[in-house]
């Protein structure tokens, strides 16, 4: 069963690679971030729940808050800072960043679930932080399809999922998978729901004028992205730990650069072109954040672990 929960996360991060270019396309001409994060989560809410439907299985009360902060960190706040992120910043830039996220999922990981914490692993996330942190702060205003508050929602969306990655995988262990991202969903959607633009910017979208490719783009996202994607993730957390699923994450730049490059083999003239947006500087910091992972998901010597 183990291998099959390497493929689904294998999977899950080519539709993320993807997701970043067709999501791009969409905002803000045709749907404004918000709206589409409501778009998104009442689609999969729907999906979801059509699968419960037929999956008998009751939640004690007391892992309700917990399923809450799921909701709240893993799909409100998650997808309205990636959204809000992505609809200013370069798809490439969003998924460089997000590959800062196994260091956040080992901290809160270490900080909850009292895993130690060594020198090496303390240098990483210095070595870590600092590439994210640089690659935020490269953005000197010349290139427009970067931005500095896009880089800083993408990192805050990043430690927001880190936390839900870290909080959901308890009840992965109590429930089945579906019970779990069927509330989680609900919940997320309630908070999503209230958020002061999501139902303004639905009501704005002109669905009559929407090219047809725009109505595809919606339906990857909200199919693939969101009830595939999160369907698959919890069923990898079933048998994997959080840092394995999170470390799948370094596949995004890759996929998202080779998909970038793909869609503009047939782009038009007036699209960016975000292949462009790489330079030495990008791979650099994407070295630092990549030998900041490798520092801190280091297993201990036994040795260590013995006295530890």
């Amino acid at each position: 069963m183990l291998w099959k929960a390497h493929i689904a996360l294998f999977t899950v991060n080519l539709i993320y690679g993807a997701n970043y270019i067709i999501a791009k396309g969409v905002m803000p001409d045709h749907v404004d971030a918000s709206g589409f994060v409501m778009l998104r989560v009442t689609g999969a809410v729907f999906l979801f729940g059509i699968i419960k439907f037929f999956v008998k299985e009751k939640v004690e009360r007391k892992d309700e808050l917990r399923l809450m902060l799921c909701g709240l960190f893993g799909i409100c706040l998650n997808q309205l800072l990636f959204f809000e992120g992505l609809n200013l910043t370069s798809p490439i830039n969003a998924a460089i960043i997000m590959t800062f996220n196994p260091i956040m999922v080992l901290v809160l990981g270490a900080l909850l679930i009292k895993e130690r914490i060594t020198l090496l692993k303390v240098l990483g996330i210095a070595i870590g932080g600092a590439g994210a942190i640089c690659i935020i702060l490269s953005n000197d205003g010349t290139d427009k399809t970067t931005s500095v508050l896009g880089d800083l929602f993408i990192l805050i969306n990043a430690f927001s999922y880190a936390i839900y990655l870290v909080i959901v995988k308890p009840l992965m262990a109590k429930y089945k998978p579906i019970t779990v991202i069927s509330r989680v969903f609900l919940f997320g959607s309630i908070f999503v729901a209230i958020s002061p633009l999501a139902i303004s910017d639905v009501s704005k979208i002109e669905w009559g004028s929407m090219p047809v490719e725009m109505y595809l783009s919606i339906g990857y996202v909200v199919i693939c992205t969101t009830f595939m994607a999160y369907l698959l993730n919890i069923f990898a957390l079933k048998h994997v730990n959080p840092s394995v699923l999170s470390a799948y994450i370094y596949l995004q730049p890759l996929a998202t650069t080779f998909f970038a490059w793909l869609f503009s083999l047939w782009a038009t003239s007036d699209q960016p072109d975000y292949v462009a947006t790489i330079t030495w500087q990008k791979g650099l910091f994407t070295m630092m954040i990549f030998t900041g992972v490798f520092l801190v998901s280091r297993p201990l010597p036994a040795s260590e672990k013995a006295s530890g």
